[in-house]
């Protein structure tokens, strides 16, 4: 029987999370704009130092060893829902989105991926309590998943194709032009959808795929399900800002790929092994942090020929 005082954090947690995309979207960003880099970054340092905030929550009320878990774990999704945003980014340039709409559209999405997420954890932990074997199984999809991601290309993907966007056209009216920042509107009392909610079905559908490998990685670091699901809440809240922060230099970092590619398989490793061997979130933690600084320092010190031009494409739903 769950007592009162677990289910404190978690409501207090929700209830915090609540509070803060409220005030987002109905006091700081009630009317639609460009958000400058100034302001992107200035919401990166909020978000951040919330997270911080929070880790020191945790250190004082589950101790140092839970701290360092949510820290570990909050620095891994951060790394790899950089991946997500140059998919973001293609996605939103493929649908010809206007600047002063990408931050409602983001918003909405971040609702969807953290309501996403928390049914994936409350399934993924349930499965490792369940199973011990399921170590094992996790821990190869993120070694596959790892090296797939060191070869893949970085073209555009193909939009025509994506599921998402198959699915909306098939089961969807849906209007030829944009209705400022509406997701549907009526016409002769009927409704129809915007292409603006395929761009916001096409990003929740992405951040799906996304997560299918995040959060089998953060159960390497800890299974204890609160660190698991707050931390990742974190880095989903902070992913729309660092996207209006980062969205203009992501082909500067051509070298982070492999590294958030090394990260998957590390963190695959430790997984697989751990019946044999565990190796110490700080260790785990260190190691994250190194692969990124080198696959950082990489792209900054070896920049990548001027080879990726901008393949967007014209096309609508």
């Amino acid at each position: 029987m769950i007592e009162l005082a677990e289910l404190l954090p978690w409501a207090g947690f929700l209830l915090v999370v609540t509070i803060l995309l409220a005030l987002d979207l109905g006091v700081f960003n009630r009317t639609p704009h460009v958000v400058k880099l100034s302001e992107a970054l200035g919401w990166v340092v909020v978000w951040v130092s919330l997270a911080l905030a929070f880790n020191g929550y945790v250190y004082y009320s589950r101790g140092p060893e839970a701290a360092t878990e949510f820290f570990a774990g909050y620095l891994l999704e951060q790394s790899l829902s950089v991946d997500n945003i140059f998919v973001i980014i293609l996605i939103l340039r493929y649908f010809k989105v206007a600047p002063q709409y990408h931050h409602k559209v983001l918003f909405w999405g971040i609702i969807g991926a953290v309501v996403m997420r928390g049914v994936m954890i409350g399934v993924g932990a349930a499965l490792i309590h369940a199973f011990d074997w399921i170590f094992y199984v996790f821990g190869a999809f993120l070694i596959f998943t790892g090296i797939k991601m060191a070869f893949s290309s970085e073209e555009a993907a193909d939009m025509e194709n994506n599921t998402a966007v198959k699915l909306s056209r098939r089961f969807l009216r849906i209007t030829n032009e944009y209705h400022q920042d509406q997701f549907s509107v009526m016409k002769d009392g009927v409704r129809y959808f915007t292409p603006l909610f395929v761009v916001l079905l096409t990003i929740e559908f992405t951040d799906l795929i996304f997560a299918v490998d995040s959060i089998p990685a953060i159960f390497a670091i800890t299974d204890d399900t609160f660190i698991v699901f707050t931390s990742n809440i974190f880095a989903v809240m902070g992913l729309r800002s660092m996207f209006f922060a980062v969205s203009g230099v992501m082909n500067l970092f051509h070298y982070l790929k492999y590294g958030l590619s090394l990260i998957l398989s590390f963190i695959g490793v430790k997984m697989f092994i751990s019946n044999w061997y565990h190796i110490p979130v700080e260790y785990a933690l260190g190691t994250i942090a190194v692969i990124l600084a080198i696959s950082i320092v990489a792209s900054i010190m070896f920049p990548a020929s001027d080879h990726n031009a901008d393949t967007s494409d014209d096309q609508h739903p």
